[in-house]
């Protein structure tokens, strides 16, 4: 489950039995069971009766959506079945036809049930933690843990768990040993970890719980409508303001870790491309010389803190990368934290020289990290407020001035922004005619016209996608291909073809009504406040009907592609909303690329995919990536740690060699070199099959 915000940070640990000794560890004793408010019943009533009322997806509140919000929420407390024992879900299954009542009724007895299990069996291993770590294991056994626990069956007993914890904390042990530490450091460094984990969720309040039973809920409903408790809220409305003096990443919790849910386009993340969606932080450091603060098992919003620091200082991170999979080894990354200002998300452009067969062509290419407009300046009547659509206006002026004879469109990782400016940047390239559709949850359709008859640029046009590409960006280059008006070429797109807006709870009922005595030792001010309800509330759809959901956008060239729909995109959400289709609307194709053009560019890239350097360099990584991936078993053999880790790294020092070894392309001078340099292998793919079609 991908849970944004989600605060009950959990970790897999181990069990032995031995002699307990002196450590540093701490435990966090008296636990105090909680419970649920009169306040939040009110609130769980309210939500249920938003979503039942608004939301897209008309959903009854049934037995069937009671057992899926059961799954969602056991899932959301112990992800790994670390905790829990298959005694304890069986007793669950007591709630599994009555939760959709319950929430009708505002009644969260079950919910702080189910919780309060979940901590019993928590503090129960927190107990023995103290002497977990005093094992020093013998690393010479031959035996591994399997991470991928998706699957796996719930212990039936103390002693399976045990066996279970055993190898985990076996595997954090040998992770410091690989690093070569000592094992006086590896158990002190084991030892903070678990006091701070025990600490986090010690902290936990009843608004947390009630958070995590609440996302449990709405991600019933779709995975991408939210609740937001009021301190999340404000967390995520600074984000959204991209104001925040940061990193330019929305983080999110992963069982004990911390991944990176979206990475803001035109932020520092961005920029440095280091770190990407799904990569999980481990460590935060700050400047050169910080400390590096092992973050497993922290608060959400704790490691928020650590992250967040003023503009122009730096901060360093301990990054698992998603593309290495369970065995990824951690690499430290530095970004300077800054503003995410409006001008560094502009889109950008560059002129390539590329020879094909003995002729030199001018490839323009702009890069449009996000669809973005200046909202508030064009509100106060400024004519000249910035948007994606002027400044590429404006870009392709220039790059005519400088001879271009053909144009890419480059949205590789744009994962949205304005649906306007994907329409307007449409109706730069065709004459007058919709470009999308938006069904609304009554039924209603509306669809989104290009404004401007004229067609601004009528050249050779390719648009370079690739998986993070997503919402707006599906809109644009869909239409485009929709009406034959340029190439796709890249990988199939993420998939997500609904449209939320943010619901403040607070603006839906008055004090009174909603909030009374919601006052227990707080301000007056405190006490009216409620959370947010990031809600799906209409579905996009393609010119030709064909939803973009699930399926977004299919190039017509399609490259290399290191994740499956299933593994990264809308496709690999159980919730997601269905693919579906409605009546296409009335559009006039304008064949600008005729399928005899399309077909003899697919014929000459499929010959230069297994002749290519560049193109072989690419797959043979996305292949040795994939295969990281699929390995789930974790050795616990000193030995053969080290020899996997050493043989990755030769792999990767082969890659590296063999990228550095690529020059497929026919470059006439130095300035077409540097370029080309910088630019993504998609992107270089791209200006090689247009500058064919420039040839034809």
């Amino acid at each position: 489950m991908k849970k944004i915000f989600v605060m009950l940070l959990l970790v897999s640990s181990s069990l032995v039995q031995c002699q307990a000794k002196h450590s540093e560890y701490t435990l966090i004793a008296d636990t105090t069971y909680l419970s649920p408010t009169p306040e939040l019943a009110q609130e769980s009533q309210l939500v249920s009766q938003v979503l039942n009322r608004v939301h897209y997806r008309k959903v009854n509140l049934s037995d069937s959506l009671s057992e899926v919000v059961l799954q969602n929420y056991v899932e959301s407390l112990d992800p790994y079945k670390t905790y829990f024992l298959q005694r304890d879900i069986d007793s669950f299954k007591q709630y599994r036809h009555r939760l959709d009542d319950d929430l009708q009724a505002g009644n969260l007895t079950a919910a702080y049930d189910i919780y309060n299990t979940f901590r019993k069996r928590f503090d129960e291993r927190m107990k023995t933690i103290d002497s977990l770590t005093q094992v020093k294991h013998d690393f010479t056994v031959d035996e591994f843990y399997e991470a991928d626990r998706k699957n796996a069956s719930w212990a039936t007993n103390k002693q399976e768990l045990n066996e279970i914890w055993r190898k985990i904390i076996k595997s954090q042990a040998l992770s410091y040993m690989v690093a070569n530490k000592e094992w006086p450091e590896i158990q002190s460094n084991l030892n903070k970890r678990y006091t701070q984990i025990n600490k986090s969720v010690a902290q936990q309040k009843s608004v947390d719980v009630f958070q995590v039973y609440m996302n449990a809920f709405t991600e019933s409903f779709d995975p991408h409508t939210s609740y937001f408790s009021p301190r999340t809220a404000e967390n995520f409305n600074i984000n959204m303001s991209k104001s925040l003096e940061g990193i330019g990443a929305t983080l999110t919790t992963d069982g004990d870790y911390t991944k990176v849910a979206d990475v803001v386009a035109g932020g520092p993340a961005f920029k440095s491309k280091q770190i990407l969606k799904d990569d999980r932080i481990i460590g935060v450091a700050q400047g050169e010389k910080g400390e590096m603060v092992d973050v497993i098992g922290w608060r959400l919003d704790d490691v928020v803190q650590l992250i967040r620091g003023p503009k122009g200082s730096k901060v360093r991170l301990n990054v698992l990368k998603a593309s290495d999979g369970v065995n990824a080894l951690p690499v430290e990354i530095t970004i300077l934290r800054d503003k995410i200002k409006l001008e560094e998300q502009a889109a950008k452009a560059q002129l390539v020289p590329y020879t094909h067969n003995g002729k030199t062509y001018k490839v323009g290419v702009i890069t449009i990290p996000d669809f973005y407009m200046d909202f508030a300046e064009a509100q106060k009547g400024n004519p000249n407020y910035t948007s994606t659509t002027r400044d590429v206006k404006r870009l392709i002026r220039e790059l005519e001035q400088k001879g271009m004879q053909g144009l890419v469109i480059d949205l590789t990782f744009n994962g949205g922004g304005s649906l306007t400016e994907a329409i307007e940047l449409t109706g730069l390239f065709i004459p007058s005619g919709p470009v999308v559709q938006v069904r609304n949850a009554d039924g209603s359709i509306n669809t989104g016209d290009d404004p401007d008859p004229a067609v601004f640029y009528n050249g050779p046009l390719a648009v370079t996608i690739n998986r993070f590409s997503a919402s707006a960006s599906e809109i644009f280059a869909g239409a485009i291909q929709d009406y034959k008006r340029g190439i796709i070429v890249g990988e199939q797109t993420f998939g997500k073809g609904t449209v939320q807006n943010l619901v403040d709870l607070d603006r839906l009922v008055s004090r009174n009504e909603s909030v009374a005595g919601r006052n227990s030792g707080g301000s007056a001010q405190e006490a009216a406040k409620l959370g947010q309800l990031k809600i799906t509330l209409a579905k996009f759809y393609r010119v030709t009907g064909s939803s973009t959901q699930h399926k977004g956008v299919s190039p017509d060239i399609e490259l290399p592609s290191e994740f499956s729909a299933e593994e990264f995109g809308e496709s690999s959400y159980p919730s997601a909303m269905p693919w579906d289709q409605i009546k296409s609307s009335k559009f006039k194709e304008t064949k600008t690329v005729t399928e005899r053009e399309m077909a003899q560019l697919r014929s000459s890239y499929q010959k230069r995919l297994n002749t290519d350097q560049e193109l072989i360099a690419l797959r043979e990584n996305i292949e040795q990536s994939k295969q990281a991936r699929q390995e789930t078993r974790i050795s616990l053999n000193l030995e053969k740690r080290k020899q996997e880790i050493e043989e990755r790294k030769k792999k990767t020092g082969e890659k590296d060699t063999l990228e550095e070894q690529i020059n497929s392309f026919e470059l006439p001078d130095a300035e077409a070199e540097d370029a080309l340099k910088k630019t993504d292998p998609y992107v270089k793919e791209t200006i090689r099959i247009i500058s064919e079609l420039i040839a034809a």
